[in-house]
């Protein structure tokens, strides 16, 4: 069995003008140390979908009845959707699944130093002491290339620049030692130089970890470069999934782009 099986997820919002769906029967499969990448337009329902194997999403979400997330750890068979309670959902959260945001101030907590925050977290998911947590900390901050990771590690998420709070949070997302790496557009807010240096490191250190790794972008030639196989969504559904290759050279889904000739010299395709 793979190591994630997503199947018929149905997921729908309460708001005030009625229900709307956000995901409509989207089904895939992940496989150990493999590498997905999710590209579509905004709201196709990528972010959504990427949440919901964390149960992340908000609590005005409804679930299909037919959906259906299973996760494989240690030959045990884990449905996602069936877990309710916080206590239960910490295995997934943090532990066999963690996320690159797009925004790290977002998740970081203004008010509490990013060693702190690193060292909760190894304490909920290992059985690290706090001085065992503390000096892992510290390595993951050396490893993702942060300066001085021992005065790092007492600051707070503003005092540092946007791609050392990206950094910060690769650390720590890593940390763990997660199954799964989720990278929601881990780009977004930095420039072209720091992109650059942030992608070879989350590719570098998932080659490393021997992860499976789901990355959203919207940074065609990112996805093209990084991953083995591509998942186009649209409008909440899966359009198509195939290799690289497959889907940039003969999309099924195509437009405009795509069918321009020069548009996969434009975003730099590796072939």
């Amino acid at each position: 069995m793979s190591l994630l099986s997503v199947e018929n997820l149905y997921l729908q919002f309460d708001t005030d003008e009625g229900r709307i769906t956000a995901v409509d029967d989207v089904s895939f499969e992940l496989n150990e140390g493999e590498v997905l990448g999710l590209v579509g337009e905004s709201g196709s329902g990528k972010s959504v979908t990427a949440k919901s194997l964390m149960q992340l999403n908000p609590s005005n979400s409804i679930y299909g009845s037919r959906s259906k997330i299973n996760l494989e750890l240690e030959n045990n068979v884990m449905d996602v959707l069936s877990l309710k309670k916080a206590q239960e959902l910490v295995i997934v959260r943090g532990g066999a699944i963690s996320m690159i945001f797009q925004e790290p101030m977002a998740s970081f907590a203004p008010a509490i130093t990013i060693g702190n925050q690193m060292v909760e977290q190894l304490l909920i998911h290992t059985s690290m002491s706090k001085k065992e947590a503390a000096e892992l900390s510290v390595e993951m901050l050396d490893r993702v290339g942060i300066n001085e990771p021992g005065k790092r590690f007492f600051q707070y998420a503003f005092e540092l620049s946007g791609g050392m709070r990206q950094r910060a949070m690769i650390a720590m997302a890593l940390s763990t030692k997660p199954n799964i790496l989720i990278a929601d557009e881990p780009t977004t807010a930095l420039d072209v130089t720091t992109q650059a240096q942030i992608l070879n490191l989350i590719s570098s250190l998932q080659k490393e970890f021997g992860m499976a790794m789901i990355i959203i972008s919207h940074n065609l030639g990112v996805v093209a470069k990084m991953t083995e196989e591509i998942m186009v969504m649209y409008l909440g559904k899966v359009v198509e999934r195939g290799s690289a290759q497959e889907v940039f050279h003969k999309p099924m889904h195509r437009d405009q782009t795509c069918s321009d000739p020069n548009f996969l010299g434009a975003i730099g395709m590796p072939w």
